[in-house]
């Protein structure tokens, strides 16, 4: 726990990033929003309720796997945070110096985006980036060719774990152990789906491609029970924000779960018709599990809640009884 990773980290990195004009600064502060949770989880699910065979052999069933990656990758990061419990530089704890030449309007923005509490180690955005990108690319194997995916898939993911140590809410190290951790969970999770590519089975070079068989099921159930460990070890700590953390972690990984049991993974492409309210409504719920994040039953239920609306919701033209 405490003492197997420095709170002194740093390897020269701040003197550097202080020295970089402020205009990279901002520019990265943007850049940081490409590994928002809010952001990766809006575009799994997309990418989920879209994607078509152009995309994947089974768009439905590589999408829920990225999901499922991706929510292994935060219940690592929850354990890692309550286990090492170590801080974040001190340049994260503020006060936040503002570009003066930054509009009034993006002030704020700018503030919320370089100040940041919580534990430090691993960066959440470098591993939940490099875990959402690497799985993107693994999974919807027909976009382009394999190298021109992994090369933008890299990029993407280091230009963010880069972000955010120019906006000082990580040291450079936390920022490379979220790159290993995120792409390691991510071949796990592959593993656990049923990938042939990762278990090196003869049905990876199957006509119907390496997603024809997946099952995220095992995948989120594990997360869901990673979260639960974090979640023990916040408490005993008496981390009472991380134990949130890791309760949403439990709550993601078990909703997924009970929303992949209510697809046969073979759906169609969702109508924008659908889509569009259901993303209202999923979105509302995750508001609200933030908002009432100090009353964690409300959390729990509003985050199973929206992840078994988001993972079932392919399903529901069939059980309307009416095509999509």
């Amino acid at each position: 726990m405490t003492g197997l990773v420095a709170a002194d980290r740093g390897l020269g990195e701040t003197a550097f990033v202080e020295a970089l004009p402020e205009i990279v600064t901002v520019v990265f502060a943007a850049v940081t929003h490409l590994a928002d949770p809010w952001f990766l989880f809006a575009l799994l699910a997309v990418g989920y309720w879209f994607a078509s065979d152009g995309t994947a052999g089974s768009p439905r069933r590589a999408g829920a796997t990225a999901i499922a990656a991706v929510t292994c990758a935060y219940a690592a990061t929850a354990l890692g945070k309550a286990w090492f419990v170590v801080p974040r530089p001190p340049g994260a704890m503020g006060p936040a110096d503002v570009p003066t030449w930054l509009p009034a309007l993006l002030s704020g923005w700018y503030e919320a985006q370089v100040l940041s509490d919580g534990f430090g180690f691993p960066s959440g955005h470098a591993t939940g980036g490099a875990a959402a990108y690497l799985a993107l690319a693994l999974l919807y194997d027909r976009i382009w060719t394999p190298k021109p995916r992994y090369v933008a898939a890299a990029g993407v993911a280091v230009a963010v774990a880069a972000s955010r140590v120019v906006i000082e809410v990580h040291y450079l190290v936390d920022v490379v152990a979220g790159l290993i951790v995120g792409s390691g969970v991510v071949f796990g999770a592959l593993w656990l789906a049923g990938d042939p590519r990762v278990r090196r089975s003869p049905a990876a070079d199957s006509p119907d491609g390496p997603t024809a068989e997946l099952n995220p099921e095992p995948a989120f159930l594990t997360a869901a029970g990673l979260s639960l460990v974090a979640a023990g070890v916040a408490l005993a700590g008496g981390h009472t924000d991380e134990v949130v953390e890791a309760g949403i972690g439990i709550a993601t990984g078990f909703g997924g779960a009970i929303g992949w049991r209510l697809v046969d993974g073979d759906e169609p492409p969702l109508s924008v018709r659908v889509a569009v309210p259901a993303l209202a409504v999923t979105g509302a719920l995750w508001v609200g599990a933030y908002a009432f994040a100090g009353t964690l039953p409300v959390t729990l239920a509003a985050t199973t809640a929206a992840v078994v609306a988001v993972v079932a919701l392919p399903a529901l033209p069939e059980y309307a009884g009416r095509p999509d």
